[in-house]
């Protein structure tokens, strides 16, 4: 497959506006790759009705590549999901480093069947938007790219306008993951892609764990050449997704479906709410995101997918108090959560 025609086809796919879970690392008490249950979380991903992955990321977490692993994560989620799955799925390999590391991550992924590269732009928090564009540029010489808007809580930066506009401009950028968590910096890469002409080729993806639902359901209406340009957000790839699979899969079908009809119940709304909470939970939001990834390791363990929270390293862990707030949002929000369909299914993952 030629690369224009791989752009072609995953820029298509991911216009269909997907729910794309941001798959997590299995690992076991001596924190080594737990093979069995890394396969289990796939296999529950694709029979949630995910309609993609996105592994080497930072649910996945970043030190994959110090620890050797890269590669074997990487590989395990793409047969798995080839094996198991029934249908086509978006798969989404993150490429991190500066651009020699990041393009030889792009043509790993690329070997293994990955068909675009999520762009991290943590290694350039100090160098010029022109460097981070000629680096997402050369990514797409090998992969179609997904841009990143990272929050800088996180490792991400702010970026202006103009950055957004140049990048959509790039033939090889299929989509964008927005996920600064700031309203006034999502209004920045719609309107980016808008004055770049792009949106009818470049799809947005909502990665604002706090405002998740709202960014389904709303139009961005922007001028240009004295004309309304209508935009919507319509996929999700989230780390929050990486648990109550299912039921997230559930809600994005109901906020893509009211997009549609032009028709937002109140109900919905209201829901944007609640998944904001249970982000907070999830996320460790009052301690600036320290518990994150343990968060999610934490649910996965309760519903029996992982055997515990370890993570590569062994200071990330739950916060004081987390654990108490996922059971808080857990029992709040159960039309949010996921637990009975995957005690129905665990055996047949884990064994599958």
């Amino acid at each position: 497959m030629t690369l224009d025609t791989r752009i072609d086809s995953i820029r298509e796919h991911l216009a269909e506006g997907l729910a794309i879970p941001a798959h997590p690392l299995a690992l076991d008490v001596g924190r080594q790759l737990d093979e069995r249950r890394q396969r289990a979380l796939t296999r529950y991903y694709v029979e949630a009705g995910s309609g993609g992955l996105a592994v080497g990321v930072h649910t996945t977490q970043f030190a994959i590549r110090e620890a050797g692993l890269y590669e074997r994560v990487l590989e395990l989620a793409a047969t798995t999901a080839e094996e198991y799955g029934d249908r086509p799925l978006a798969m989404i390999a993150g490429v991190a480093g500066k651009t020699a590391q990041a393009i030889a991550e792009a043509h790993t992924a690329a070997s293994l069947g990955y068909q675009a590269a999520l762009v991290s732009p943590a290694p350039f928090r100090d160098a010029s938007e022109a460097e981070l564009l000629a680096h997402a540029a050369q990514i797409g010489e090998v992969l179609p790219v997904v841009g990143f808007y990272l929050q800088p809580a996180v490792g991400g930066r702010v970026l202006s306008v103009d950055f957004w506009r140049k990048l959509a401009s790039i033939p090889s950028v299929v989509a964008i993951k927005i996920a600064p968590f700031h309203r006034h910096r999502t209004v920045d890469v719609v309107r980016g892609v808008v004055e770049a002409r792009a949106e009818k080729r470049v799809t947005l993806y909502t990665g604002n764990d706090d405002h998740i639902v709202a960014d389904l359901l709303l139009p961005f209406v922007f001028q240009r050449d004295g004309e309304d340009v209508s935009v919507r957000i319509k996929g999700g790839l989230l780390g929050q997704w990486s648990v109550w699979t299912q039921a997230a899969v559930d809600l994005h079908k109901r906020c893509r479906e009211a997009a549609k009809a032009d028709a937002v119940p109140l109900e919905l709304l209201a829901v944007d709410a609640q998944l904001t909470d249970m982000n907070n939970a999830v996320f460790d939001v009052p301690n600036d995101f320290r518990g994150v990834i343990a968060g999610c390791h934490e649910i996965l363990r309760r519903q029996g997918l992982l055997d515990g929270i370890w993570c590569l390293d062994k200071h990330e862990t739950l916060s004081p108090g987390q654990a108490e707030e996922i059971t808080r949002v857990s029992r709040d929000y159960p039309h949010l959560t996921d637990d009975a369909f995957v005690a129905a299914n665990l055996g047949r993952w884990l064994d599958g």
